[in-house]
């Protein structure tokens, strides 16, 4: 396979699928937490190169049924050359029985839901998308290019066209002053947006990004483990989901929930509060990562 820039990423859940390389970057890449795509400029690989790969996976990756698009954002192409690569994948890899891609709200909000219909009959199954915070101070501080009202018609777009929506939310990333109200209004927009599954990840400060210079400069602050844990526990009481998975299982995170929701809300809640507590053995700083 053929593979350009300096990082090629993919979510946890992905860890067995094919990742076929279309985009280099992401679109946006102004985010000031995320340093994976800072030195790269975003361009769409050339036809021919993906067209190689598809022939590689063909011949190599016949017992992986699963395939994820990189790089950051591959919604962002045309929806003719998008209905030309799944075409493609549908073609060579008639055994693959799910496509998925990060999309970001602006992208997703590009596409009407009639196209992403389009898409998910040729075999899209699961949009991934990086909501970080539902509160529109944040996501104004953090450069998310998007208002909690564009990601909540960026989610329902994609469950309007019965894709499998996939929605992260980033503890910490408010900074200790604004913890609980990022909180509070995250899980409200996660509860409007009523994504399949909701992954909670940990901020992680990275010295190649906007966020780590203030953080160094004394202008942002990062939440205590305890605030942290507060944190997780003020957004899962406001998340109302109807039905839905909720996993804070990454790396980054101290304390693993691997739950289904509404079902076990309470139980959640109830671990948080023994972790508050002292009662349970965090994960410690050494083993966090990204």
């Amino acid at each position: 396979m053929h593979y350009e820039g300096a990082h090629i990423i993919r979510p946890p859940s992905e860890a067995d699928s094919i990742i076929l390389q279309v985009t280099v970057g992401c679109s946006h890449n102004k985010c000031t937490f995320c340093g994976t795509y800072k030195e790269e400029r975003f361009r769409i690989k050339d036809q021919a190169i993906v067209a190689a790969d598809l022939d590689f996976a063909a011949k190599y990756c016949t017992r992986q049924s699963r395939v994820f698009l990189a790089d950051g954002d591959v919604l962002a192409l045309s929806q003719r050359r998008l209905v030309e690569l799944f075409t493609n994948i549908r073609t060579k890899l008639p055994w693959v029985n799910r496509v998925s891609l990060y999309g970001n709200a602006k992208a997703i909000r590009n596409k009407s839901v009639e196209q992403l219909l389009e898409l998910k009959s040729l075999g899209l199954h699961r949009v991934y998308m990086g909501l970080e915070s539902g509160y529109d101070p944040v996501l104004t501080a953090i450069h998310k290019g998007a208002d909690s009202a564009e990601m909540i018609e960026a989610g329902q777009r994609v469950k309007a066209a019965n894709l499998f929506l996939s929605v992260t939310a980033l503890l910490g990333i408010a900074g200790a002053a604004l913890s609980q109200e990022h909180a509070k209004a995250t899980g409200q927009v996660l509860s409007a947006m009523e994504p399949n599954q909701t992954g909670i990840l940990t901020l992680m400060l990275l010295e190649n990004t906007q966020l780590y210079q203030l953080e160094q400069a004394g202008e942002f602050n990062l939440p205590t483990q305890q605030e942290m844990l507060a944190e997780l526990r003020t957004m899962v009481e406001h998340l109302n989901l109807k039905k839905g998975q909720l996993q804070s299982n990454h790396a980054s995170n101290y304390l693993a929930i691997n739950a289904r929701m509404p079902r076990d809300k309470e139980a959640v809640l109830a671990a948080i509060d023994q972790a508050l507590d002292g009662k349970t053995r965090l994960k410690p700083e050494y083993l966090r990562a990204l």
